[in-house]
């Protein structure tokens, strides 16, 4: 076996990944734009490029799931269990039960049959407050690590501080796993490049500087891995494309008299128990979770939206493969410039109180406003016109599509499809 370290750079578009702005990333052999799973979020993203299977096939259809017996959304679950298709870890150790793989900050990890694994799992105190934590196996391994790197700040992975800090942390911590445990395959998750890219839209001139971060902290990880006589392949999910305001498909539902609020000392709350209709959205996607009865009159309203490109019906989502049970009735897609926001009340004030909170878990919706601070309430901002870049959507072009790339890997295509990635790093491993 060959040992293999996996970089997976957020938001790393094929065009950014081939910019004067990343000479390390530039100067990579074997690169090819990499045509993303749909919906092109991370959850889905990574379900696909770890199985090689399509959502339809995995189970992961966004970043969040709804349960249909407990009529509950939920977003950012961390279980290996959701994952319907054997990942690669499986997949290698059925060829040689030596195999050893580390797993770091990858999404729907705890649990899985990787020898090490390393994510966020902070811990709520009972009386308020959190505990910055992570989840490790073997159990301990994130003590050691903090005391030789300092405690993980989980402020600086998400929220109006998140930065490069939180990257430059998983990347010291990677190089601690990788001399220690020595694994065949090492895949690393570096987040940076996705905040400012959402605040400031790709070719933005800030993201010269962001970039060139990124790419210095990827050079850092090439020099460890090839004096540790691994290879590097450096990849990403999704591209982003420039965006100039949001989509509220929960309000348009509400108006059309499918959706219900409860009311609750001056707030408003979904009440999804009630609701014939309501979204789950997720970037430039939203699932549309509908009763039979209602299905047809969310299409309708929702095709008569401004900012609305499509919606699929059952059919279009098997074209999409994304045709899976835990998906909604309806599917709806954003126009490239827009976005899916999860409000349902008209009046801000009347907003319930976890919409001025960085809060991943009671939203049922993916928030990119909580990057950003309004100055007035110093609480997060629900101004969404602050939010210059998004994803989701199928690629529109090969600039924006996402990033593959290696020196020892043999491709013939010209575009290279987000199912092929897994085979292709076994492939290195075990040629």
């Amino acid at each position: 076996m060959r040992k293999v370290v996996v970089l997976n750079v957020a938001g790393l578009s094929w065009s950014s990944g081939r910019s004067a702005d990343a000479p390390t990333i530039s100067s990579l052999g074997g690169a090819h734009p990499m045509r993303p799973s749909f919906p092109a979020v991370t959850c889905t993203a990574q379900a696909t490029l770890t199985t090689g299977a399509d959502p339809s096939g995995h189970g992961i259809i966004a970043n969040g799931l709804f349960d249909r017996d407990c009529r509950k959304v939920s977003f950012w679950e961390q279980s290996n269990s959701l994952v319907q298709a054997p990942g690669i870890w499986e997949i290698a150790r059925r060829k040689n039960p030596d195999f050893v793989c580390a797993v770091l900050f990858w999404q729907n990890i705890m649990g899985a049959d990787a020898d090490i694994i390393l994510t966020p799992a902070p811990i709520h105190k009972a009386q308020g407050g959190m505990i910055s934590s992570c989840y490790a196996q073997p159990a301990g391994l994130y003590d050691e690590l903090a005391a030789k790197l300092g405690a993980f700040d989980l402020t600086s992975y998400w929220g109006p501080m998140a930065s490069i800090k939180s990257s430059r942390w998983i990347a010291s911590a990677a190089r601690e796993v990788f001399q220690r445990f020595s694994p065949d395959l090492l895949m690393v998750y570096l987040p940076h490049l996705d905040y400012p890219l959402q605040k400031h839209g790709p070719g933005s001139p800030e993201m010269q500087a962001e970039l060139a971060q990124a790419d210095a902290l990827v050079e850092e990880i090439k020099n460890w891995a090839a004096a540790g006589g691994a290879q590097l392949v450096v990849l990403s999910e999704y591209g982003m494309t420039n965006v100039s305001g949001a989509i509220a498909p929960n309000r348009v539902l509400r108006q059309a008299g499918l959706l219900e609020v409860r009311e609750v000392e001056g707030m408003e709350f979904l009440d999804i128990h009630t609701s014939k209709a309501f979204a789950m959205v997720d970037h430039q996607v939203a699932h549309i979770y509908a009763r039979e009865e209602a299905t047809q009159d969310a299409q309708e309203a929702l095709a008569a939206t401004d900012g609305v490109e499509k919606i699929l019906a059952p059919e279009e989502k098997a074209d999409m493969r994304i045709d899976h049970p835990r998906s909604g009735e309806l599917i709806a897609v954003s126009q490239p410039d827009k976005w899916f926001a999860y409000y349902w009340w008209q009046d801000a004030d009347r907003a319930p109180d976890f919409a001025r909170t960085v809060d991943i878990h009671q939203k049922p919706g993916y928030d990119p406003c909580e990057l950003f601070i309004d100055p007035a309430t110093r609480s997060i901002s629900m101004d969404t016109s602050l939010v210059k870049g998004s994803h989701g959507r199928a690629a529109e072009n090969t600039d924006n599509m996402a990033f593959f790339a290696s020196e020892s890997c043999t491709i013939s295509e010209s575009v290279i499809d987000a199912r092929d990635a897994a085979g292709l790093i076994l492939d290195m491993i075990q040629p």
